[in-house]
């Protein structure tokens, strides 16, 4: 059975290449002006979840920018915290005080964006999605201290875009745990919650969340809201569905690999369970990435180009790391190695200590 492996788009790769550099924000027109004022308030000296809240926030607008997004909703990405919300206490401006300061900043229409997303309900919004609680023309309805409010099909939309791209940046297994079936949290017992908070734990990647985002995607092909904004490129444009059950499968496995719980002597155990984790979630880069290195090993130059270009392909749609244990940009430089092993005659190594020395040709 062949694999669901997906072509290299060239014009999304070079958006991406050049984000590479950490530098990119400061020479992005529309975000550069405002980051001065953001790092002020030491947004890189806070803790938050994979990183600091720098990296987080940064992240969040990579991921906005490679898909495209107009730019109030990437400013909205950059600052979707910075009046804090029920889940970050990192309040960077006080909204009692300063909105007319970010408004200044950032304008109108962004810093209104910013406001709502910070103070309506995060938990309810994702819930009323998940649940197609959507009105017919793509608004929403929330309920806040008995006062209702109603956002617009755009607002809906943004909402979603950010709220796809926040997640996919913060969340790994330390998260499954301390926001176990999230938005519908369960009380648990004090003695179960500190169990599970030893930060960052295993560092697993997330075994629930690519569902909840694919179906925060798939909201998006609700008639109100498929023209308001440009669909992300996952998940085949947001119109394909990813199952709890199949991503759960998906990650046991990639991990199971990753653990060397798989004997690596002879490669085809290993080969095979990650071949069935792609079939099970072909929509993370990282399985594809890791079976490119073991074809590369076992002389499938071919597979692992196809391996390695697709696995290329979903890192620049995605903008960040599934799996938190290495940066977006380590990841990506690495599967190019890879896709350049697989394309040039007697560059992969065949002793380990040259795998130490493997660059990237001019």
């Amino acid at each position: 059975m062949s694999l669901p492996l997906h072509p290299l788009d060239t014009e999304l790769l070079a958006r991406a290449l050049p984000m590479l550099d950490e530098e990119w924000l400061t020479r992005d027109a529309d975000l550069a002006p405002v980051l001065p004022t953001v790092l002020a308030r030491n947004v890189g000296q806070d803790w938050h979840k994979a990183g600091t809240f720098r990296h987080h926030l940064v992240g969040v607008a990579r991921s906005l920018t490679l898909w495209q997004q107009p730019r109030d909703v990437r400013l909205l990405g950059l600052l979707h915290s910075v009046y804090g919300n029920a889940f970050v206490d990192l309040v960077k401006f006080d909204p009692a005080k300063e909105r007319a300061r970010v408004r200044e900043l950032v304008g109108e229409s962004a810093e209104h964006l910013v406001f709502l997303f910070c103070t309506q309900s995060r938990t309810q919004f994702v819930q009323k999605v998940l649940d197609h609680a959507l009105e017919a023309d793509g608004s929403m309805v929330l309920d806040k201290d008995g006062q209702q409010h109603t956002l617009t099909p755009y607002e809906v939309a943004a909402f979603i875009i950010v709220s796809m791209a926040d997640t996919i940046e913060q969340w790994f297994s330390w998260q499954d745990d301390i926001f176990s079936r999230f938005p519908h949290v369960q009380p648990r017992s004090q003695s179960a919650h500190w169990a599970a908070s030893l930060w960052p734990g295993p560092m697993r990647p997330t075994g629930r969340m690519l569902h909840q985002i694919s179906a925060l995607g798939k909201a998006l092909q609700h008639p109100g809201l498929r023209d308001q904004l440009p669909l992300p490129p996952v998940f085949a444009d947001c119109s394909q569905h990813l199952s709890a059950a199949n991503e759960a499968a998906a990650t046991s496995l990639y991990w199971s690999v990753i653990q060397q719980d798989q004997p690596l002597v002879d490669m085809d155990v290993a080969t095979g369970v990650l071949e069935s984790a792609i079939r099970h979630n072909p929509w993370v880069a990282e399985p594809q990435m890791v079976l490119a290195q073991l074809y590369l090993s076992a002389g499938r130059r071919d597979d692992a180009k196809a391996a390695a270009s697709s696995a290329l392909q979903l890192f620049s749609a995605w903008g960040n790391a599934w799996d938190k244990r290495v940066q977006w940009d380590a990841w990506i430089a690495w599967t190019r190695i890879l896709l350049q092993g697989a394309m040039v005659e007697e560059t992969w190594p065949e002793r380990l200590d040259k795998l130490n020395n493997v660059a990237l040709r001019p």
